[in-house]
């Protein structure tokens, strides 16, 4: 199982057992240790994972954090771990007072749901009040699993990390800000579109309507891109479907010119056409020779079998298709003995002009 495989497994055994866990430390063992372990780290080496890492603040003295990670003999990611149903919001500043006085480079605030990496991208030694990378476990997407994949044991380089981290950090910030104002657009954000289009001044009541306009103009802007993926989707999708025909088509032609129509055949398709002279035009009786067999058809339509012969190999067989479409076969010496399944081909033709009807 790959890292993505077994990182979307974790989502589903949280979403599964979190109701059962019921404290923080039961939080820990069912869903932050094993996450350590995909991650590559040893829970039960205290040389490479320690539990309840002492450091000094201040005054403070033997202050605990729930998890150090080590590297070399040095720390490299303080874990800070509540119960599950915790607001994270209300103990980032616990996270940012171990990082001060450490020597780790990256901090991890988590519930086993939520996941919030930080570092010191805006002021050396001092934890950015933001993380670079947050997600939720259970709804996790494709590109905070490659982001989270560099902190894997076998690739783990903090520089690497860091040099990606600012970048990542304020694009999520973008991201953010363009859903609110994609969502419930500030005034700034439309006074900014309606300076443009608007002739005079925009006053409070120009700036009211103006943000209605802005929000439906939004909207109007994704369906219609919403709209515009699909028709080139569909484009893609018919292409696709007819360069497959194209192929199948060649496929048929290659296996057409393989199949050779003997005398003995051409004779069984004229003794069929005669037997049922007496009941349809005998215009209507067709034929397509197969690599397998040479099957006779009504109206040249491949729905519409009479019959079959297979007169190639060691035995010969007359064939007619049952209900369910499958072959019942009668064996015969000659095509000559077709002419004792005179009313089985009376049938089957009643039989397929009753299903046109």
């Amino acid at each position: 199982m790959d890292f993505k495989d077994q990182i979307k497994q974790l989502g589903e055994r949280v979403i599964k057992l979190k109701d059962q866990i019921n404290t923080e430390e039961a939080t820990k063992n069912a869903f932050i240790m094993p996450f350590m372990q995909i991650l590559g780290y040893d829970v039960f080496n205290p040389t490479e994972v320690v539990p309840e890492f002492v450091s000094d603040i201040g005054i403070k003295k033997g202050e605990k954090i729930d998890y150090a990670i080590f590297k070399d003999g040095m720390p490299t990611i303080l874990i800070e771990c509540k119960h599950w149903a915790q607001n994270l919001n209300l103990h980032d500043g616990q996270l940012l007072r171990y990082f001060h006085v450490s020597k780790a480079k990256f901090g991890l605030l988590t519930n086993g749901i939520i996941y919030r990496f930080y570092s010191d991208l805006v002021e050396a030694n001092k934890m950015d009040e933001k993380p670079f990378l947050d997600f939720n476990i259970t709804d996790i997407k494709d590109n905070q699993i490659e982001e989270l994949k560099k902190f894997h044991k076998s690739v783990f380089d903090s520089e690497s990390i860091v040099n990606t981290a600012s970048e990542l950090k304020y694009t999520n910030e973008l991201k953010a800000l363009l859903h609110q104002e994609l969502t419930n657009p500030s005034a700034d954000f439309v006074r900014h579109f309606a300076k443009q289009v608007y002739p005079s001044v925009v006053t409070a009541k120009v700036l009211d309507l103006f943000t209605n306009l802005t929000k439906k103009s939004i909207q109007q802007h994704i369906s219609d891109l919403i709209t515009e993926r699909l028709k080139t989707a569909l484009t893609k999708e018919d292409e696709a479907t007819k360069e497959q025909q194209l192929v199948e088509a060649e496929i048929n032609k290659t296996e057409e010119s393989k199949v050779e129509t003997t005398q003995e055949e051409l004779e069984g398709f004229m003794i069929v056409k005669s037997i049922l002279r007496e009941k349809i035009p005998v215009k209507r009786v067709t034929h397509r020779d197969a690599q397998s067999y040479f099957a006779i058809l009504l109206d040249d339509n491949n729905r519409k079998t009479i019959c079959r012969l297979y007169l190639n190999g060691q035995k010969k067989y007359f064939v007619i298709l049952d209900e369910s479409k499958k072959e019942v076969k009668k064996e015969i010496s000659s095509v000559d003995d077709i002419f004792n399944y005179s009313q089985d081909l009376f049938s089957v033709v009643e039989s397929l002009d009753k299903g046109k009807e």
